[in-house]
């Protein structure tokens, strides 16, 4: 089983890039269960709400079997989140950080246009926060590369790591 995340700050084509992943390899993909969390709680969310996400996110992959599975985020995106709107990151969002559950990080540079909707909160700090998780990666030593550009020079060099991965 080989497990692919997506990660990075809002509105960098995460989305975007793992339906283009998923489509490729005949695989459906476990979206960003904040989404439909925060969907159903009309975006209100306190620091304890993101464990309930993290435990979410967690159930959901772990209860995917594809052969490939492809991950609409990451739990840095909870580490960065906690820690960017609330200065402190729960014991649960940390181990779930450390913990190798993922053989690769696809982290989208936000070079994009801005979307916004309901549930984003940072237009202008994404470039800031991108960094943030290159450290984040780093720091817990995570297999990842970077993607920029269009959706097909993300998909392209996505693929080239994903398909060296398969051959391994």
């Amino acid at each position: 089983m080989l497990r692919i995340a997506i990660t990075g700050p809002e509105s960098s084509g995460k989305t975007t890039l793992a339906s283009a992943l998923s489509e490729h390899y005949k695989v459906f993909f476990i979206p960003e269960f904040a989404r439909e969390y925060l969907e159903k709680t009309k975006g209100k969310y306190t620091l304890e709400d993101l464990d309930s996400i993290a435990r979410g996110q967690l159930k959901s992959l772990l209860s995917c079997e594809n052969k490939i599975i492809i991950c609409d985020t990451d739990f840095s995106v909870l580490e960065i989140w906690s820690q960017y709107k609330y200065k402190n990151v729960s014991e649960l969002i940390k181990k779930s950080v450390a913990e190798g559950l993922f053989d690769l990080h696809i982290l989208c540079s936000p070079d994009i246009p801005w979307e916004a909707d309901m549930l984003r909160e940072n237009p202008n700090s994404r470039t800031h926060l991108f960094e943030h998780y290159k450290k984040s990666l780093t720091l817990h030593n995570k297999n990842y590369i970077v993607v920029k550009g269009t959706a097909k020079n993300r998909l392209e060099k996505s693929l080239l790591a994903i398909d060296a991965l398969i051959k391994v």
